[in-house]
């Protein structure tokens, strides 16, 4: 199944015509560029809060695996 070909775009769009009217596509237009619009700011929004949490992990990690050092090098020096 292709994409749809020239007499059935034509005959789809008669039908939208048909049933939403001329005046009521432009507000379905811009109602779904609305929708697309803050699916895409959520999505990024998203990513942002996973990536800052990320960076705090590593820094968490980071601080743990320096206070790990600093207690095996006071162990090797007791030993």
């Amino acid at each position: 199944m292709g994409m749809p070909g020239g007499w059935e775009l034509v005959l789809i769009v008669g039908v939208v015509l048909l049933l939403f009217g001329g005046k009521k596509i432009p507000e379905l237009a811009k109602g779904l560029g609305k929708g697309i619009k803050d699916f895409k700011k959520a999505v990024n929004e998203d990513e942002e809060v996973l990536e800052e949490k990320s960076k705090e992990l590593e820094n968490k990690a980071e601080k743990v695996a320096e206070t790990v050092h600093e207690a095996s090098e006071k162990v090797a020096d007791k030993a």
